[in-house]
């Protein structure tokens, strides 16, 4: 019996080639791009580290040949950054004054920003620039919507009276201040303290630069003493910045260095401070961290209790006085012996005003 012939099935049409074939090569190629411009950029961030990178070093780090890290210098050097090769060893780096383009910001972060020249331009904080003119740039090379989020957040947000000290003539004072610590280099100047009849000239190795409650402060040693002191830079009559380093202590913390010190001068003895507010002063006082150490206990007649451990009396007893006729100092009992007595020498001399 003749075999029965089989019908082919009929191709199907064809709807041109597959297009998860065509896509595949195309998103292969874009993940090797990316895979090589994160290794370039971890490069870059090698080489503007601190660290001392010769390409051989680059490469065990990144765990490529050297080949390749020649090619990703390429790659830098065709992008316009430029770096250099430096000593002996051939230590990669990036010259120290080039900057990047800015970046893509998020709202956050330009709202920050904006904030932050604001901040800057008030009185007692704009010490330098600020963050004005950089803010300024970033609006510059931005999209629209940036540059109207910038000039509506900084025209829309102020700082007012803020009860700083006056340093608009002290700018240049804290900018020598800023260098020198940059730079690792000793201070000098003339200091008028409230304590002497006439201008101090000073050496310091300068630590740090300090905004303390309402004041700039520069904490340092001076040049023939072991001991860090506070020093208030509007009192700096004169300063200028010296070819000598600083001798800085690796172990320095500014925090174990004031300690709990109420603002800036921290006394010899620590006390367990225990102050009671009346009703109509309590919710006003606990809108604010006065100190890193308060501690609050809200009593059923709407009276608070605010403890602190702070080291020292003078500092804490000139703010307590603020809130006179709120407040009961509970204890230490040194302290309420403070608290009366300038309250007396107050209406005494109140009174010998009145009588004159």
């Amino acid at each position: 019996m003749a075999e029965r012939p089989t019908k082919k099935k009929p191709k199907p049409k064809s709807a041109g080639p597959n297009p998860n074939k065509r896509d595949r090569p195309d998103r292969d190629r874009r993940v090797r791009q990316a895979d090589r411009l994160a290794r370039v950029l971890r490069v870059l961030e090698l080489v503007q580290s601190r660290g001392r990178w010769t390409t051989k070093a680059i490469a065990e780090e990144l765990e490529y040949s050297e080949r390749t890290v020649y090619r990703d210098l390429d790659v830098l050097r065709f992008a316009g950054i430029p770096y250099y090769r430096e000593g002996d060893q051939q230590f990669v780096r990036v010259r120290p004054d080039f900057r990047f383009p800015v970046m893509t910001l998020t709202d956050d972060e330009v709202l920050g920003l904006s904030l932050a020249a604001a901040i800057t331009k008030a009185p007692g904080m704009d010490v330098t620039a600020g963050a004005t003119p950089a803010t300024r740039k970033l609006a510059a090379v931005s999209k629209e919507e940036t540059q109207e989020l910038i000039d509506d957040a900084m025209r829309l947000v102020s700082v007012l009276d803020l009860k700083l000290v006056d340093h608009s003539r002290h700018h240049e004072v804290i900018r020598t201040v800023q260098l020198a610590l940059l730079q690792g280099k000793q201070i000098s100047g003339l200091y008028e303290s409230p304590y002497e009849p006439t201008p101090v000239k000073l050496n310091l190795h300068p630590y740090r630069l300090c905004l303390i409650k309402n004041a700039w402060y520069i904490i340092g040693t001076m040049a023939d003493e072991t001991a860090p002191k506070t020093f208030r830079v509007a009192r700096f009559k004169a300063l200028r910045m010296q070819a000598e380093p600083a001798l800085i202590p690796e172990d320095f913390d500014l925090q174990t260095y004031f300690g709990n010190a109420w603002a800036v001068f921290r006394g010899d003895q620590s006390y367990d401070i225990e102050l009671k507010f009346k009703p109509t002063a309590a919710k006003v006082v606990i809108e604010t961290i006065w100190h890193h150490t308060q501690k609050a206990r809200t009593h059923k007649d709407g009276s608070l209790t605010l403890s602190f451990q702070v080291d020292g009396l003078s500092e804490i007893l000139h703010w307590i006085l603020s809130w006179a006729g709120h407040v009961r100092v509970q204890k230490p009992d040194e302290l309420k012996d403070l608290f009366i007595q300038t309250l007396e020498d107050a209406i005494q001399l109140q009174a010998l005003a009145d009588h004159g």
